[in-house]
């Protein structure tokens, strides 16, 4: 059996041999657009945001992320005038293009400016008292997240 397999995979070998001797094709190839291209781009509209299909839960998650930053909005989980007009506002103050919708590097981009508010605006104190540790950043966000976005950002030149 074992020489029967191994004869067959040296047969399979031999049998390639002469494709192998064509080389590589001097012919273009048509290489097809990527489906996602538009998140590739800082621009951000209707299109992005619905590929991106955010729930309810999600959306009330922007809307409480600007909130935390300063944004008015109410955190209902729809996206109407007045969070389009935060969104925006935030989108300006990021150096995005401005057009009240949220393509995915905007949405990581919004979720981590929250938190990393939530944190800086949480006193030191309570740590202590849930028995958590301390831990001091050196300027914005730290580690390996810190770092990651301080990558994109200069690539995406923000």
């Amino acid at each position: 059996m074992r020489a029967s397999i191994l004869m067959l995979a040296i047969l399979g070998v031999v049998a390639s041999a002469h494709t192998a001797k064509a080389g590589l094709s001097t012919s273009p190839r048509e290489i097809p657009a990527s489906v996602d291209a538009a998140s590739a781009t800082d621009e951000a509209n209707q299109q992005t945001e619905d590929q991106m299909r955010l729930t309810r839960a999600k959306r009330r998650d922007v809307q409480r992320a600007l909130a935390r930053l300063g944004f008015e909005t109410k955190a209902d989980g729809r996206f109407e005038e007045q969070t389009r007009d935060a969104i925006g506002r935030w989108q300006q103050g990021h150096d995005y293009v401005r057009t009240g919708f949220l393509n995915r590097a905007q949405y990581t981009t919004l979720l981590s400016d929250s938190a990393a508010a939530a944190q800086a605006s949480r006193p030191d104190d309570q740590d202590h008292r849930r028995g958590g540790r301390v831990r001091h950043s050196r300027g914005g966000i730290g580690g390996p997240i810190g770092a990651i976005g301080h990558m994109v950002g200069g690539i995406l030149g923000r």
